[in-house]
């Protein structure tokens, strides 16, 4: 794995108090956690399509990131103890640039980053729109906004950075960067339209761009097999180790589709099904192989933050599941 420093505490601060435990099905396995992009949250729903925890205000007005709020989150993930690991995106006219943890009460228990502050100093940020915790508790983050992929710890110092100012490494608003099984970085070079894979000194391992556009997501799965959220081709791609296509599931072809919903998160489940985040038409769907969606959360191209509603939904990952992705610390 990733590490090039002595190992530090992971951010693991509190465990989850029993009330919350006790409300009904709070990091429940199978649970799904969603980052509600433009209502400014994050939720985790269950399976019957109730919403057991929120972070931020679910309003879609806001605009001022701070301690109980999040400006247009783009990426979440559930650490160890219940924890949330949040990155706040935010937007042009309203911008938050930070890496949060928030603990289940929705205490900022980590932060890195500044709200409303973009910049490449220490502790500053520009777009955060991914973050991942690693094995030591370390936290890669995709600094979309400066192009280039950091890893800090819990004293937000900067243990690695990746993103030179040219050449064919060179990074164009990445969206995503997963550690690998062999200590490779995965990046989902957005703009570049391309999915790149790194050794941790920074060398080009390979490089899968045929027929791709604009790509905002990219994981290994445990067969070798590369999945893709291909944002500006409305699909989510399955190509393997040589780069052929193994399956191709396409989000705006379905009854009342938004014509460019330019899906944005693809994550396997255990079961072999793929839940995604299909930004635009507002829902997170889980597909089965045979391309029938057997769950969805979020009304078809309908945006609101009402129940079973969402506005731009970026990404979704399931509770207790972590096929193809770097698995935290728990």
């Amino acid at each position: 794995m990733l590490r090039l420093s002595r190992a530090v505490p992971a951010l693991l601060v509190a465990l989850v108090p029993a009330a919350a435990l006790a409300g009904g099905g709070f990091n429940a396995p199978g649970n799904i956690l969603i980052t509600d992009q433009f209502n400014n949250r994050v939720i985790e729903v269950d399976q019957g399509g109730s919403i057991v925890w929120q972070f931020g205000s679910g309003d879609p007005n806001d605009c001022a990131a701070g301690a109980g709020t999040v400006i247009a989150p783009n990426d979440a993930e559930r650490l160890a103890g219940g924890q949330t690991l949040i990155a706040g995106t935010g937007t042009g006219g309203c911008p938050d640039n930070r890496v949060i943890v928030v603990d289940s009460g929705g205490t900022i228990r980590f932060q890195y980053g500044q709200a409303g502050v973009a910049g490449s100093g220490p502790d500053q940020l520009n777009v955060p729109v991914f973050a991942i915790q690693d094995a030591h508790g370390d936290v890669l983050i995709t600094d979309q906004g400066n192009n280039r992929i950091i890893l800090v710890d819990r004293r937000r110092v900067i243990l690695w950075s990746y993103g030179p100012a040219g050449g064919p490494g060179a990074l164009n608003a990445p969206n995503s960067a997963e550690i690998l099984a062999n200590g490779h970085i995965l990046i989902a070079d957005e703009n570049n339209s391309r999915v790149l894979e790194i050794t941790a000194a920074g060398q080009i391992v390979s490089v899968f761009s045929a027929g791709l556009n604009t790509v905002a997501f990219a994981s290994r799965l445990p067969d070798g097999d590369t999945l893709i959220a291909d944002a500006g081709n409305n699909r989510v791609l399955e190509i393997d180790s040589a780069g052929r296509t193994v399956s191709a599931y396409v989000t705006n072809t379905g009854p009342g589709s938004n014509p460019n919903p330019n899906p944005t998160g693809a994550v396997r489940l255990r079961n072999g099904d793929t839940l995604i985040a299909d930004q635009f038409n507002n829902r997170v769907i889980e597909v089965s192989p045979a391309g029938s969606i057997v769950f969805q959360y979020g009304q078809t191209d309908v945006a609101g933050n009402g129940y079973d509603q969402l506005n731009a939904p970026y990404s979704a990952v399931m509770i207790g599941q972590y096929v193809g992705v770097t698995k935290p610390p728990l």
